[in-house]
């Protein structure tokens, strides 16, 4: 089988990252030099620092990025988009435009004869009541149609500010590293339901912004993907065997 590549966590557009044209320019190079032997890319979320489709508008930038996405399918190469918690808001225009299969949920798919379990990874295990609440807030349909009906000249503007002042909130009193295997509550979460479900060879997450591959038993890892800010990270599955990779430009084979 061709191989198949993990990505999440790029925060295109943040007002966070300075280096924010440079970061997408990576990411498409990337892209591009898998495009002509990849099976399937797999988007894990907060691809966008913050996304909202109107009706009849989208937010304006990522030209570079859709372009190459919508490149990668018209080539025959599967780009699977998940939903994470800054890019909630995407309905179909990604899927229409640039032919991306859509996900709103974790997903369970067979690749090669390996079981994999893929999410973001917001929402599964985080005890954090907040954190919750929002979360609830931001997928409640009521609150997405009242959204809607702001003018994108404020809604937008107000969404890009909120990310911003999360994300530099976070760094400054909570930097993402690693908890610990009892306190890392997405390997928590994997544990418990591996219980359930033995057959899951590897759980795939982003959302903590860290890089981790971890044995959970003798047939089991998961992975927490890092991301495309500061790591520059990704898993790649040759039907075989998963590893992860920085990519370094002039360095690097993806």
């Amino acid at each position: 089988m061709k191989p198949v590549y993990f990505i999440s966590d790029a925060h295109l557009g943040s007002r966070a990252i300075k280096h924010g044209r440079t970061q997408e320019r990576r990411l498409v190079r990337f892209l591009d030099s898998i495009k002509e032997k990849a099976g399937a890319v797999y988007l894990l979320g907060d691809i966008f620092d913050f996304w909202h489709e109107y009706k009849l508008v989208v937010p304006k930038g990522f030209t570079r990025l859709l372009g190459k996405i919508s490149e990668l399918t018209d080539l025959g190469v599967e780009v699977h988009f998940f939903t994470g918690n800054h890019d909630i808001w995407a309905y179909d225009y990604l899927e229409k435009e640039c032919g991306v299969v859509m996900h709103r949920k974790p997903v369970t798919v067979e690749l090669g004869d390996k079981v994999f379990f893929l999410a973001h990874g917001d929402g599964l295990g985080d005890p954090d009541p907040k954190f919750k609440f929002l979360r609830w807030l931001f997928h409640n349909r009521v609150a997405q149609v009242l959204f809607a009906a702001v003018h994108p000249r404020w809604g937008v503007d107000l969404g890009l500010r909120w990310a911003e002042h999360s994300r530099l909130k976070h760094e400054a009193e909570d930097p993402p590293t690693y908890q610990g295997e009892d306190k890392e509550h997405l390997v928590l979460y994997a544990k418990d339901y591996l219980t359930s479900h033995p057959d899951v060879n590897y759980f795939v997450f982003g959302h903590r912004h860290i890089e981790l591959d971890l044995m959970l038993s003798r047939t089991a890892r998961v992975i927490i993907l890092g991301d495309w800010i500061t790591h520059f990270s990704y898993a790649v599955f040759d039907g075989e065997q998963l590893w992860m990779e920085n990519y370094i430009e002039g360095e690097t084979e993806p």
